[in-house]
């Protein structure tokens, strides 16, 4: 039962990664012909929102959500609602790096994922404070704050990109 869970983890986890490296791949295409690179990491938003996708991607496998009572490390690649959950809260993050022409879209994409990490969030403590008597979940894991650290890399992201816009608007006016 768990080798198959296991394997339809890793094969939901491969589906992801293909899809985000073929949007990658055409993003650089795209990328290479217009503008330089630079341009896009030079932003402070675009560290805020790699931090995002660290956190959502990376550390869900690094740290567990929870111990249940038989003493077994609960991670969000246990649950396929967590996991589709952070993996798609990691893709927004990634292609709102990408769509660093467009400020806009790339706002509403912070906004969206944080919306998307709230609801993580309360899904999360729903989940531990739901069950009277510890009886599935007996000591929790840092985990359960992976949200909370990406909700605030999204918020200083969408803080930065406003800021952006707010500069490109002042300089529109002065012409």
């Amino acid at each position: 039962m768990q080798t198959s869970v296991l394997l339809h983890s890793i094969a939901i986890i491969q589906f992801y990664f293909k899809t985000i490296s073929i949007f990658l791949k055409n993003k650089l295409l795209i990328l290479q012909r217009n503008f330089l690179i630079e341009d896009m990491i030079q932003r402070i938003q675009t560290l805020y929102l790699f931090l995002s996708v660290v956190i959502s991607a990376g550390l869900i496998f690094v740290f567990h959500l929870w111990t249940n009572t038989e003493d077994v490390k609960v991670f969000a690649a246990n649950d396929y609602l967590y996991l589709s959950l952070f993996l798609a809260s990691a893709l927004l993050s990634l292609i709102a790096i990408f769509s660093f022409k467009n400020r806009k879209s790339q706002f509403v994409m912070g906004r969206v994922n944080i919306i998307l990490n709230f609801i993580l969030l309360g899904i999360f403590v729903y989940q531990s404070l739901n069950i009277s008597g510890e009886t599935n979940v007996s000591e929790k894991g840092i985990g359960i704050l992976l949200p909370i650290f990406s909700i605030v890399c999204l918020v200083l992201a969408n803080k930065a990109i406003k800021k952006d816009e707010d500069l490109v608007k002042s300089v529109d006016r002065l012409r």
